[in-house]
Formats: structure tokens, sequence, C-alpha cells
């Protein structure tokens, strides 16, 4: 008989929009069922998004936090040291939060970001994930997840860009993107 009770490993990635926002709805949905969440955003950091101030109304057992300072370079630009170092001491909490057993689900927002740069090896996130503790539940979001963690992963779902407004030249509005 299948286990029917343990912490999944989830990705959300794709080149579409809404990967964030699933992970974020499903972290709404946890708390909602009172568990303890924990979202660490890998790369934002210098802007203010309208889920920070949400998470405010939701509880001590919600805690978001912006661990990047926004916008990495990429494009063959080698990557700021400052946000290699940045993205260490987020992998660093996240491993801490994960192991520590304390939260029922850990989101990795923007990990898979923070990878495909070269700024983090999937393999230490891999082994992390295979050793966390049984009912601890993880998200990982961001485009390209590597194909180590989405082999690893228990649900795998890939956003698909259909078309997006800033193709019609509108601006990214308040509560919808940011």
């Amino acid at each position: 008989m299948a286990d029917t009770r343990r912490g999944l490993i989830l990705i959300n990635t794709g080149p579409g929009k809404g990967k964030t926002t699933a992970a974020l709805g499903t972290a709404l949905r946890a708390v909602g069922c009172g568990m303890k969440v924990l979202v660490l955003q890998f790369i934002k950091g210098s802007w203010h998004y309208g889920e920070l101030d949400a998470a405010q109304t939701l509880g001590p057992n919600f805690v978001l936090k912006q661990m990047g300072r926004g916008f990495v370079k990429v494009g063959g630009a080698e990557a700021d040291p400052e946000d290699i170092r940045l993205v260490q001491e987020a992998w660093s909490a996240a491993h801490t939060a994960i192991d520590s057993g304390e939260w029922d689900l850990v989101v990795l927002d923007e990990i898979n970001y923070a990878i495909s740069y070269g700024m983090l090896d999937p393999s230490e996130v891999a082994e992390a994930l295979k050793a966390k503790p049984e009912m601890v539940h993880v998200i990982l979001t961001g485009r390209n997840a590597h194909p180590l963690l989405v082999e690893l992963a228990d649900t795998v779902t890939e956003m698909r860009e259909v078309k997006h407004a800033y193709q019609k030249g509108i601006l990214a509005q308040r509560g919808i993107e940011y």
C-alpha cells in the first residue's frame, strides 16, 4: 500500500507567469489548515511586493523573508559576488529551516534561478531534500528547474505562457504582478 501521508517536494517551473503565485496559494491553503509556513525568496529583495503586506496579516504561522537584492545580472555577465553570497546565505537559512522540522511547508521561491545561474549547486539542494524530515513539504519555484530536482520531486508543474499583457505594451500591474 502506498504511503498516504508524507511531506512532498513540489516544483513550479516554466516560462509562464504564476510560479510564485501558485506557491503562495498553496502556502495560504496550508496556513488555513493550521500549518506553519516559511517562504524564503532567493532573488527578490529590493522591491516592495504586495505579498509582503499580505503576509503580515496571516499571523505568526506565515513568515515571508526576502533574501536577495532583486534582479541579478544574467546573459553572459558574471554574477555579482554579493548576489552569490546572498544566495548562499539564503540556502543556509533554507537548509536549516527544512532540517529543523519547525515548519510544515518551506517555499524556496526563485531557487531554480539561483541554480540555473550557477550560484547554487543542484546536488547540494537534492541531498538536503532527500534528507529532509518526513512530514516537511517543500516547494521550489523558478524557470529552468534542474533535471536532478525534477527527478526527485513528487509533483512538477510547468507554467506555459500563451500570451502576456506585456506583449501589448501593458506594464506590470500592482496587485497582479507585484
